[in-house]
């Protein structure tokens, strides 16, 4: 069992010459951290006419871009019904759409740049762990299909073995417009295109200072000093010093993940015989799919820790049984990969971007990614080159996390108020 990420050791790898770059002198634009964030902005911004250099701190998609389920999936973190009462519903509606348009933008932007990631649109399917989120799935999809014209439906247990080779669930719920992708291929792909559009990547090269100087700003990093006009800082859950503000404000939450081996197309046919990415209800969840070469990925909140070579061991055991229960014929399938990675929460669970002192940020997908750090990395672009309405989350209040002053302390009390929910709801 390798404990590495499935998707970034089935990728090309990168360019050696990126970690032998040469930092100095200036440039318009200063993109910090190599994700899908960072690489689509830059990549805008350099269609655009700017001279942009792009620094990460270990190589192009090594994060949360690198280390996810390759689902790129409609629907807001906290749900719709929950954002329409919280925002009104034609807030809550906006922004809903732009979860479908960023699935758009991803097809796009791998369509132009013939970026070879197996993009596929089959659709999600979300299932009811407990009867009573059954009924639940009833209200969202009343107003998904009746209010917004969404294209969903609900899938009645009795139906439910059309959609997934489990007895687990009490129904389920369906949406046609999510997609799943090999996101490996998809952030070095993009980074390519970055590349062809002229952006300088800089890899090995964490940004260990940043100053104002004027109207520019100065970065240091470990291979050398280099001003810019602008600053991007595109770190997510990854966020470190010097950027203790954004730090703050961001809960990095660990996601673990675990893959199988290759399958028979015949028993991937009995597991999700149509394909869709597929989650469960819970708040402590679990999703899973099939991957490209027919692996089984399942993944989920094992635990609320921090990843590292112990923590994603213990978390593969727990999802290996997770995995056994909702799939009890898999009981004798190899695990060939184990991993795990931080996932981005603000305290609200909503996605945050915007302006501190002169350094332009956009961070807290909360699980939500692929999709939607793709639609903010052009987004930001756009914004940063003059566009206020671009940023649409410019409006929301960045809170800071109570008692967070670096290091993520409170998670074990975080996954026990979650488990909590779990049992009650």
């Amino acid at each position: 069992m390798k404990f590495t990420s499935y998707w970034l050791d089935t990728a090309p790898a990168g360019h050696s010459q990126r970690s032998q770059t040469t930092v100095a002198g200036r440039t318009d634009v200063a993109v910090i951290g190599g994700g899908l964030t960072g690489v689509v902005a830059a990549l805008h911004l350099a269609r655009g006419g700017a001279n942009v250099h792009l620094f990460e701190q270990h190589t192009v998609g090594f994060g949360a871009s690198g280390r996810n389920g390759g689902m790129a999936t409609t629907g807001m973190s906290i749900g719709i019904r929950a954002a329409v009462e919280r925002l009104g519903f034609d807030r809550a509606a906006s922004l809903y759409r732009r979860y479908g348009d960023a699935v758009d933008l991803i097809e796009k932007l791998v369509t132009e740049e013939g970026i070879d990631c197996a993009f596929a649109r089959p659709g999600k399917l979300i299932l009811a762990s407990k009867p009573a989120h059954y009924e639940g799935f009833e209200k969202t999809v009343e107003l998904l299909t009746d209010r917004l014209g969404v294209d969903t439906r609900l899938v009645p247990k009795g139906e439910l073995h059309q959609e997934i080779g489990s007895d687990e669930y009490h129904g389920g719920m369906v949406d046609s417009k999510s997609a799943g992708l090999h996101v490996g291929r998809y952030i070095r792909g993009l980074g390519e295109a970055a590349e062809r559009a002229g952006v300088t990547i800089h890899e090995n090269a964490p940004v260990l200072e940043l100053t104002r100087r004027g109207s520019r700003h100065e970065l240091v990093t470990a291979r050398g000093r280099i001003q810019a006009d602008q600053v991007l800082l595109a770190t997510g859950a990854y966020t470190r010093r010097p950027f203790r503000w954004q730090q703050v404000r961001i809960a990095p939450v660990g996601s673990f993940i675990i893959a199988t081996q290759p399958l028979d197309a015949a028993v991937c046919d009995d597991l999700l015989p149509t394909r869709r990415m597929a989650s469960n209800s819970m708040n402590l969840l679990n999703y899973f799919r099939i991957t490209p070469d027919n692996r089984l990925l399942f993944g989920g909140r094992a635990r609320f820790a921090m990843s590292n070579p112990h923590s994603d061991a213990k978390s593969g055991r727990i999802l290996r049984d997770a995995m056994v229960r909702t799939f009890p014929q898999l009981a004798d399938a190899r695990i060939d990969y184990c991993w795990g990675g931080l996932v981005d929460m603000s305290m609200d669970r909503m996605v945050h971007a915007g302006q501190r002192d002169g350094v332009h940020y956009s961070m807290g997908y909360a699980g939500h990614g692929v999709q939607m750090a793709t639609y903010m990395g052009r987004q930001m672009a756009a914004y940063m080159s003059g566009d206020p309405e671009a940023n649409i989350w410019r409006d929301f209040e960045f809170r800071r996390i109570p008692g967070h002053f670096g290091p993520p302390w409170f998670l074990p009390v975080a996954g026990a108020y979650y488990r909590f929910k779990d049992v009650v709801s």
